[in-house]
């Protein structure tokens, strides 16, 4: 998790998150390094942040702005805000 000023937008933050995260354990096998794919919303959708992710083997979903409803990730994201509310 990382802390940033209140009136930062939060795009500018998701490549230093993206290196931040670390290795996920895992029972057999080496740990993995990365998440297979990162969920977001439409606060996302710029050309620079796709292009990064996939460069570091990431599949972005993100909701495309003008073009995609955000509800098809709306299931992903309940759980994840849920979590934040407990």
């Amino acid at each position: 998790m990382g802390v940033s000023a209140a009136n930062t937008h939060d795009s500018r933050c998701l490549e230093s998150l993206v290196q931040a995260i670390p290795a996920v354990k895992s029972r057999r096998g080496p740990r993995r390094r990365r998440p297979d794919k990162l969920h977001a919303d439409k606060g996302y959708d710029y050309p620079h942040l796709r292009r990064m992710l996939r460069q570091r083997g990431i599949r972005p979903r993100i909701a495309r702005r003008g073009i995609e409803s955000a509800s098809r990730l709306g299931r992903h994201r309940w759980v994840i805000e849920r979590t934040f509310a407990w």
